[in-house]
């Protein structure tokens, strides 16, 4: 098994913090390739996660499945140091609400299924309104811009298509991801999602792009869903970090959602940001010094994601 070429090994000098991150499991890796400008590439992202002792990662791209990049990435070298998964965001550039591209990405070994995030009319609307201050990477592709993908009818019913990917994510047994839908779409669909019996239901960073509050986030998790909070968030370093995004802030999130019913992924691989890594242990210092107890702290990056995605 051969590393990549450059690698970079991240030092984590905090022995409390290094001690808590071994087994941890990061469901929000973006790296390379994609249209958006990144940092590190898959098999980069996965040595320097093993290397911090974590036991897998899921990698993320907007615009395509990463399933087969996963597997490209690992024949090349030989192998990867860790599990290593992916799934499919279904925005315009895969057709959208399509349940082929879902079906086609889980049977191939992938484990999770957004819903639409850059084209979520959520992500579409703040990015008009907010512009450079959303410091959300832009394509280097000259790509068109997407459209709007909403998942509800007219009545307010979830489409036919939506109803579709639902029974494919359930027979897989996949994590049903809402991606970056506004709040009225996910409070329709995470307690359909969860009567048809999907049973591994995630929302994504609830106050990013979604602006859904800690009360609202609770309910999603009493309708059956678990809350992922984004670190890049919190991190000074990051460029998504804003001021009003604190420590104190995700601790309110925490406790109206539940120490079991939440969990942290990185959000990074992005150019100019920290590596997923070192915002870890950076969090995780964090969460300490505000006083959450090293065994919470331990669920946030450790059971809790290894339990959604069934290791």
């Amino acid at each position: 098994m051969l590393q990549p070429a450059d690698h970079q090994t991240i030092a984590i000098d905090d022995t409390e913090v290094a001690a808590i991150l071994q087994g941890a499991v990061d469901l929000h890796v973006h790296p390379s390739p994609s249209p958006f400008p990144r940092r590190l590439p898959i098999a980069e992202a996965a040595w320097q996660a093993h290397e911090a002792g974590f036991r897998a990662i899921l990698t993320k791209s907007h615009h395509h499945s990463m399933v087969t990049d996963i597997r490209a990435a690992s024949e090349a070298l030989g192998g990867l140091p860790i599990p290593v998964f992916s799934g499919v965001a279904l925005n315009n550039y895969v057709g959208g609400l399509n349940p082929y591209a879902a079906e086609l990405a889980l049977a191939q070994g992938g484990r999770m299924v957004w819903f639409p995030t850059i084209s979520s009319r959520a992500h579409i609307c703040v990015h008009e309104e907010e512009g450079e201050n959303l410091k959300f990477p832009t394509n280097n592709l000259g790509l068109r811009h997407t459209t709007e993908i909403g998942i509800l009818d007219a009545d307010g019913r979830l489409k036919p298509e939506v109803e579709d990917i639902l029974e494919v994510i359930k027979t897989h047994d996949a994590v049903m991801s809402c991606g970056h839908l506004e709040p009225d779409q996910i409070d329709v669909l995470v307690p359909r999602a969860a009567e048809v019996g999907v049973t591994r239901i995630l929302v994504n960073h609830p106050n990013f792009v979604i602006q859904a509050d800690p009360e609202r986030a609770r309910r999603w998790v009493d309708a059956g869903a678990v809350i992922e909070h984004s670190i890049c968030q919190y991190d000074e370093r990051s460029g998504f970090f804003q001021p009003d995004w604190g420590i104190p802030t995700l601790l309110r999130f925490i406790e109206a959602a539940g120490i079991d019913n939440t969990l942290l992924g990185s959000d990074l691989g992005q150019k100019n940001n920290p590596y997923p890594v070192e915002a870890y242990a950076t969090i995780v210092r964090g969460l300490l010094d505000a006083g959450l107890p090293a065994d919470d702290v331990r669920k946030l990056v450790n059971a809790n994601p290894a339990n959604l995605l069934g290791l």
